[in-house]
């Protein structure tokens, strides 16, 4: 008997089940109730299982996203395949979960199919799962545009903070001091970051933040048509606004126009990220470019190096720069 027969031997006898249940949980496969994988996944993980010789993973990356039909999105992609592309394999997107973490029944299907690496973008991924991957040995990157992953998870960023500062050192040398910001959701760690680097511009610069213009949204372009109105329609309006992403951005283009006011003679605009869409709007979009597609090639290049080297990924944060891009959108403010 070799010695991975005997190890799941004493496995499957610790976990009172059969060698073959051990070997369905292994791999993957239904026919398992939810009580015993788990039972048996205790097991796996007391006597400190590794799978003998090849992992035999599957030629592919695997990428997770929440949601896949987005602009955002195919940033992302874009760059994910041009990884895989350089190692002869291919991308299988999944989606699945909320925007923190993937649902519970994905780690199930990721087990049966065996990538040789995983990408997720998301913020964080459950201890379970973590420990289920692990024990198979798949790599996984947490690709993390909300930026707040757990200590031991390998992560890919960017640098928000310093984003916000570049938005409004830009904004405040064209001579605009009456500046609103549409956050994205407070609840996502980048959104709070873009905002706290804006501010701490400000204080760099001695001003002082009207926080009454502060507004919070979801990084979703109606969020930015109906704040953007709401802060065009004040007495006081700003002569500048900063969104959190270029969608918010691009909704606040259209509250300016249904308006009647011009973009960037009455109001300027600022967006995050650079979407491909940026540059199309009207009109092009000033915004602060976070490298979306170099993140997913950086965050698939970690994974599928870790499978090369058929050894844990160590946990780690990478965060790419942010840099500010100026199109037409932006100019100094109308003297009135």
């Amino acid at each position: 008997m070799s010695k991975s027969s005997s190890t799941l031997s004493h496995i499957a006898r610790d976990a009172e089940v059969s060698p073959s249940t051990v070997s369905k949980v292994l791999n993957g496969r239904a026919g398992v109730a939810p009580q015993t994988r788990e039972r048996v996944e205790r097991a796996l993980r007391s006597h400190g299982y590794s799978p003998p010789g090849e992992r035999h993973l599957q030629p592919f990356v695997e990428l997770v996203f929440e949601r896949v039909e987005s602009a955002f999105a195919i940033e992302i992609i874009r760059g994910v395949q041009r990884a895989a592309a350089s190692r002869s394999m291919s991308v299988v997107l999944s989606e699945t979960g909320t925007r923190h973490r993937p649902g519970p029944e994905w780690i199930d299907q990721v087990v049966q199919r065996r990538p040789s690496g995983v990408v997720l973008v998301f913020s964080d991924l459950p201890a379970e799962s973590k420990a289920r991957l692990a024990l198979r040995g798949i790599p996984f990157v947490v690709l993390d545009p909300a930026g707040d992953p757990a200590p031991d998870v390998p992560s890919v960023g960017s640098a928000n903070w310093s984003g916000g500062v570049l938005a409004a050192r830009h904004l405040l040398e064209l001579g605009h001091t009456r500046i609103a910001v549409i956050g994205g959701p407070q609840d996502m760690m980048c959104s709070r970051a873009r905002v706290a680097g804006f501010r701490a511009a400000f204080e760099d610069a001695a001003l002082p933040f009207d926080e009454s213009l502060l507004v919070w949204g979801d990084f979703l372009r109606g969020d930015g048509v109906q704040l953007g109105r709401d802060l065009l329609m004040r007495d006081d309006r700003p002569t500048a606004i900063f969104a959190g992403n270029d969608l918010m951005a691009l909704g606040v283009l259209e509250a300016a126009r249904t308006l009647g006011l011009s973009v960037p003679g009455d109001v300027s605009v600022v967006g995050y990220d650079d979407l491909q869409i940026a540059r199309w709007s009207g009109p092009p979009l000033t915004t602060v470019r976070q490298p979306l597609a170099e993140m997913g090639e950086q965050a698939a290049l970690l994974a599928l190096d870790a499978a090369d080297a058929a050894r844990p990924l160590r946990a780690a944060r990478v965060d790419l720069a942010t840099s500010l891009v100026v199109r037409e959108s932006t100019g100094a403010p109308r003297v009135s």
